[in-house]
């Protein structure tokens, strides 16, 4: 692991809750590898494009993200993110509160970091 990748990973990983806050799907799809799986705090499982699907349709509508990165760590081309986030967001119309701690693991394709999974665990 170099601190460059751990670096890199740390921005990539804000980019992609920024993406997400501003409705910028383009921009969330760029970070996504074409095989995602987000897996949600209420065990819903979605693939990158029903999760685009969902975003582009209002089912998921965030407003808010407050992400507290706790670790990164990177195995060759591969990088695991603990972290913590607070969310407002509304799921299919209601507003929900969201404290959960998330699981973001990207893989480096062709030179490229790409998110290839996330799974959220609702903290009590």
């Amino acid at each position: 692991m170099t601190s460059t990748d751990a670096h890199s990973i740390h921005a990539l990983e804000r980019r992609r809750f920024e993406s997400i806050t501003e409705h910028d799907v383009d921009g969330f799809v760029d970070l996504a590898h074409p095989d995602l799986t987000y897996t949600h705090s209420s065990g819903t499982l979605d693939t990158l494009d029903s999760f685009v699907e969902k975003c582009k349709n209002n089912h998921y509508e965030y407003h808010r993200i407050d992400l507290l990165i706790e670790g990164v760590t990177v195995a060759g081309d591969t990088a695991v993110v603990i972290s913590e986030m607070h969310a407002d967001m509304t799921v299919g119309g209601i507003g929900r509160k969201l404290t959960n701690r998330s699981l973001g693991v990207w893989t480096r394709v062709a030179g490229t970091w790409k998110l290839l999974a996330h799974q959220a665990t609702a903290k009590p």
